[in-house]
């Protein structure tokens, strides 16, 4: 093994550079503290990046769409200030069927009413009661993801104000909307929109945001809550659409001058392989130069099972944790395809013209409750869906710097792909998923394979092995009833602390981990803030 070369003491060691750790680092920073951020790729940004995959052609490579980010983070790292331009098209999603309808959503709530009333007057009229409903609950429960989750057994005087504050809002509801909130987490989403309307196309694309990046079904237990989570950050029913020009990297970007700018250090191809730990305390880091380097404060922005499982030694660990955290679930079920086209796709649904206001915002392949449960049955027996629900965008439509003048990108997630496959692997069958989201979205654009000039297939496995994300969960854990709030990553860990001293998480992993928002690393930031204070 290298020799090890000991450095001074760092304030605070911050190990990968997603948006969740540069967010810690920048609240760090503005503190006072310098901390070092260790990026194991070239660039930071982790799976919100923008890349080149072709010649000329650029796209978000994961991630395609802010979470949205939490408006007090944009504000305090003056985001727009570091170059960042945040694209909101009218269109918030486009659900396709394969009768050749198209249902188009606004991020007003009056223009989607009237596309609604073009299918159901009585869905149409219920939308506005429905999102209405969503901003209220979504309100009481975005207060509660900004608060760090409290110590149950033994509460600090903050943690009871938060909990006190949390019961007067959800009281100051109303009786009819306290009890939808109550009943609705625990719900299948595909009951919840059941109740509300009528259309398949509606309820499918609505319940698909309480499934997305999950294992879970339209069918499954504690998917509506999945979808109340998202409501805290953006209370319509189907989600809007938000992205950024130069794709997403741009996000990230912006953040890592934003925390160079308050006094971190972000150091790339920087691959950390150990954390150290001496007396029941985290003392340093060590890279796969072989260079250590040693902090008061050692912050994982991994997910906990890379962090608490690979980085450290299990010995320092015991054994009743290290079992809970085994059963932590990470199953990955999405799969990412990027497409340089030399064309825009004609969609049958707009007679084959160039619809790009449709088209504009995010495009949902998923016609019923039924298409989504099918997809996620395929992926429970270890196979990918033969029709999977899909979320695909063509950010070049209102960002045409991504591609050459009349060229296109398309960025598309693929939804139900488990990270096991039963009887194969990923590398062989790499091109039939890539094939299979293609051949799915030729039943609703059929001239889209002569318009292809490559893909970009990344796999379960390839989000794992090239981008860290274990068990290629892309948020790092399962979004469920049990793994939430208090309980994420576990019960008595959910304040970004670990059992080893000095050591901290500050990944999606942890609460209250909801995809780019950047609510764990500014949550992480106010704890470990306390005890490097001390």
């Amino acid at each position: 093994m290298p020799e090890r070369n000991t450095a001074g003491q760092r304030d605070a060691v911050i190990v990968g550079g997603g948006h969740n750790g540069l967010v810690t680092a920048f609240y760090l920073a503005k503190a006072g503290y310098k901390p070092l951020v260790l990026e194991r790729r070239p660039q930071p940004g982790g799976a919100a990046i923008t890349e080149e995959f072709h010649p000329g052609f650029r796209c978000s490579t994961l991630a395609h769409a802010a979470g949205p980010l939490r408006p007090d983070i944009v504000r305090d790292m003056e985001l727009e200030k570091h170059g960042l331009q945040l694209i909101n098209p009218d269109v918030a999603v486009t659900a396709l069927s394969p009768d050749g309808r198209a249902l188009v959503l606004y991020n007003d709530l009056e223009k989607s009413s009237q596309e609604i009333s073009k299918f159901s007057q009585k869905d149409s009229a219920r939308y506005a009661e429905f999102q209405e409903s969503l901003e209220k609950m979504g309100r009481v429960i975005g207060e509660a993801l900004a608060l760090v989750a409290p110590n149950i057994d033994s509460p600090s005087s903050g943690d009871l104000w938060g909990m006190l504050k949390t019961g007067r809002a959800i009281r100051n509801l109303g009786k009819k909307d306290m009890y939808r909130l109550l009943r609705w987490g625990p719900m299948a989403v595909a009951d919840l929109v059941a109740e509300y309307f009528e259309t398949e196309l509606l309820r499918a694309t609505i319940a698909a945001r309480g499934i997305f990046g999950t294992f879970l079904g339209p069918w499954s237990a504690g998917s509506s809550l999945v979808l109340l989570i998202r409501a805290a950050a953006d209370a319509h029913p189907a989600g809007s659409a938000c992205f950024a020009t130069g794709g997403i990297g741009a996000v990230t970007q912006a953040m890592a001058a934003a925390a160079q700018q308050a006094g971190a250090e972000i150091r790339s191809s920087a691959e950390v392989i150990e954390v150290r730990v001496k007396d029941g305390a985290a003392i340093s880091v060590v890279l796969a130069t072989g260079e250590e380097i040693s902090a008061r404060a050692i912050i994982s922005n991994a997910d906990p099972k890379r962090t608490l499982l690979k980085l450290v030694d299990s010995a320092h660990l015991s054994p009743d944790f290290v079992m809970k955290l085994q059963h932590y679930r990470m199953p990955g079920t999405v799969a990412k395809v990027n497409l340089a086209l030399s064309g825009l796709p004609r969609f049958t649904a707009f007679n084959g013209t160039a619809e790009n206001g449709a088209l504009s915002g995010r495009i949902h392949i998923g016609p019923e409750i039924d298409y989504l449960e099918r997809a996620f049955d395929e992926s429970k027996y270890g196979n990918f869906s033969r029709q999977p629900y899909l979320e695909a965008t063509i950010p070049s439509l209102t960002d045409p710097s991504l591609a050459p003048a009349g060229q296109h990108v398309m960025s598309i997630y693929m939804q139900y792909a488990p990270y096991k496959l039963t009887n194969s692997d990923w590398e062989s069958q790499r091109v039939a998923l890539g094939d299979t989201v293609v051949k799915t979205l030729s039943q609703y654009a059929p001239n889209l394979s002569q318009l292809i000039l490559t893909h970009q297939i990344i796999t379960p496995r390839d989000l794992e092995d090239t981008y860290g994300l274990t068990g290629g969960h892309i948020f790092h854990g399962e979004l469920a009833l049990d793994q939430f709030f208090t309980m994420r990553p576990m019960l008595d860990w959910a304040r970004y602390r670990t059992p080893v001293r000095n050591l901290y998480l500050c990944g999606s992993g942890t609460h209250p981990g909801a995809g780019l928002t950047g609510g764990s690393g500014a949550n992480a930031a106010r704890e470990i803030l306390k005890d490097l204070k001390k």
